[in-house]
């Protein structure tokens, strides 16, 4: 599931950027944006452009007579955008990121069930030596092959769960700084356009 998801990740941010660059200017972009549904950098945009919208929306109330706007007040906007941004990376690296605790708590309690089990059967094989008052190895062999098999079957889960937790956890690290140079960009494209207008 993870690796389906990571795939369409990676395809959709890569033409997702393509377009993002090539548009001449922010609409064409937000129209691109929602083509790439599993981009977190078109969330991040997306989010960023829905509070640009918003900003626009109270200049344009402002009385046409008022004073001009300073740099100042202009770039004090900017706060709004940042922390709107901010939040659409933080969840889309919450919504990457989901299942990695399962992952994790496999990989960390599976070795400890296998273990139960390998002591559990090493104790089935002394009540079995105690009962018969024998230690051949047709009375032990039973109780401790069934304790390896506890063991190993521990290890199967646990291997696998701690590989692809740490796979898919710097696979999340490189998607979040992917995202946060994007979010840079966008961030420095918007204050440059507000520096432009002054």
């Amino acid at each position: 599931m993870k690796t389906r998801l990571f795939r369409k990740v990676r395809i959709d941010s890569e033409d997702f950027l393509e377009t993002f660059w090539a548009s001449t200017n922010l609409n064409e972009a937000h129209k691109a944006a929602t083509e790439y549904e599993y981009s977190p950098e078109a969330s991040v945009f997306t989010a960023g452009f829905a509070e640009l919208q918003k900003i626009n929306k109270i200049r344009s109330r402002k009385d046409e007579n008022a004073a001009a706007e300073t740099l100042e007040m202009q770039l004090a906007t900017m706060d709004n955008l940042k922390r709107a941004v901010r939040k659409a990376e933080a969840q889309q690296l919450t919504k990457l990121g989901s299942a990695l605790a399962f992952l994790a708590t496999t990989g960390s309690a599976t070795p400890f069930i296998g273990l139960f089990g390998t002591v559990w059967g090493i104790m089935a094989s002394f009540h079995d030596i105690g009962q018969r008052g024998s230690a051949s190895l047709a009375v032990v062999a039973p109780g401790i092959s069934e304790a390896l098999v506890a063991t190993a079957a521990g290890l199967a889960v646990a291997i696998p769960a701690v590989i692809f937790f740490n796979y898919f956890s710097n696979r999340v690290n490189d998607i979040d700084g992917n995202m946060q140079n994007f979010t840079t960009d966008f961030l420095n494209l918007v204050e440059r356009d507000f520096i432009s207008r002054v």
